[in-house]
C-alpha cells in the first residue's frame, strides 16, 4: 500500500489537473488534430466517431471553429477540412527571425557576465554564417562580425552543429564543404564529433587567432538536432577572475533557455552512439 505522502502527493497532482482541465479546448484541438493527420475531408458523424465524441459535443465545436475560420465544408456532404488559417498563424514571425528575437537578450547577457564577447551562429552551406553577435564590454575584447560567414569545419560553431545534427544533413553540409574546399574529410572528424556530442559542447582553440579558446552549445529544436550554437571566442585577460568554467556555465544556461523558448530540447545521447 502506498506510504500517506505518496497518497497525498498524487491527490494533489490530481486536483491540480482537474483544476485546469479545459474540456471545450481539448475538444477543438482534437478536431483540429484529426483534419490535420487525414488526407481527406470527413463528415460531422464520422469526426464523431474517430474522437468518441457525441454528435452535439463534436457539432458545436465544428461550428466555433467553421466561425473563426480554422475549418471549411466542402462537397455536397459538407464534408469538413482544415483551411490554410494555421498555417497563416504559424508563418506570421518567420522562424529565423524569432530565433534571432530570442536569442539577441541571451548573447547579450552572456557577454555581460563574462566580459566576453558572444555570438549565435547558423549553418550555410559548407559555412556558418553570424545572425547575432554582442561585443565585450569594456574596452578591449575580441568578437567575430555579425553576418561573418567562416568555414564549417574551421569553427567551434561549426563543430557543434555538425556533432548535434541528423545524418542526412550532416552528409548534405560535408559534401558541400568537399566540393568548395577541394579537400578529403579530415582524419579523426567524426570521432571528434562523438566526444562533442558526449560532453555537450565544444571547447577548442581558435584556428585564426593565437590565444583564442572557442567555447560553444548547441541550440537544439524539437527533434533533439542544433538548428545553431552560441559561442564565446574566450580570450584570457590579466587579473581577469573570469575563466573558461564561468562562460561554461554562463553559456549552458543561455544555449538551454533559448532552446526551450523555440520547442526545442537537449538531446542525451549514450557513451555508445557513434557517427558514421
Amino acid at each position: 500500500m502506498p506510504a500517506p505522502s505518496t497518497l497525498t502527493n498524487r491527490r494533489r497532482v490530481t486536483s491540480r489537473r482537474s483544476r485546469y482541465t479545459a474540456p471545450a479546448l481539448e475538444k477543438g484541438l482534437d478536431i483540429l488534430e484529426l483534419l490535420a493527420s487525414v488526407s481527406q475531408a470527413l463528415t460531422h458523424s464520422e469526426i464523431a466517431v474517430r474522437l468518441g465524441r457525441t454528435l452535439t459535443e463534436v457539432f458545436r465545436m465544428l461550428v466555433c471553429l467553421e466561425e473563426r475560420g480554422y475549418i471549411s465544408r466542402t462537397g455536397p456532404d459538407e464534408r469538413y477540412q482544415l483551411t490554410l488559417k494555421l498555417f497563416e498563424i504559424v508563418h506570421h514571425h518567420h522562424p529565423l527571425q524569432r530565433l534571432i528575437a530570442q536569442a539577441r537578450p541571451l548573447v547579450q547577457r552572456v557577454a555581460s557576465d563574462t566580459g566576453q564577447s558572444c555570438h549565435l551562429a547558423m549553418l550555410n552551406h559548407a559555412e556558418i554564417v553570424v545572425v547575432a553577435q554582442s561585443d565585450a564590454p569594456g574596452i578591449m575584447g575580441f568578437s567575430v562580425r555579425l553576418g561573418a560567414n567562416i568555414d564549417l569545419l574551421n569553427t567551434a560553431s561549426g563543430h557543434v552543429i555538425l556533432a548535434f545534427q541528423g545524418d542526412e544533413v550532416r552528409a548534405r553540409a560535408l559534401g558541400a564543404w568537399r566540393r568548395r574546399s577541394r579537400k578529403p574529410i579530415p582524419t579523426g572528424l567524426y570521432h571528434h564529433l562523438n566526444q562533442i556530442r558526449r560532453r555537450g559542447y565544444e571547447e577548442l582553440g581558435s584556428y585564426q587567432v593565437h590565444g583564442v579558446v572557442n567555447i560553444s552549445y548547441p541550440i537544439m529544436n524539437q527533434h533533439g538536432e542544433a538548428i545553431a550554437a552560441m559561442t564565446v571566442p574566450f580570450l584570457a585577460r590579466i587579473g581577469e577572475s573570469v575563466g573558461p568554467p564561468q562562460v561554461k556555465e554562463a553559456l549552458s544556461l543561455a544555449s538551454r533557455t533559448l532552446s526551450s523558448a523555440i520547442g526545442g530540447k537537449r538531446q542525451k545521447l549514450s557513451s555508445g552512439v557513434v557517427l558514421p
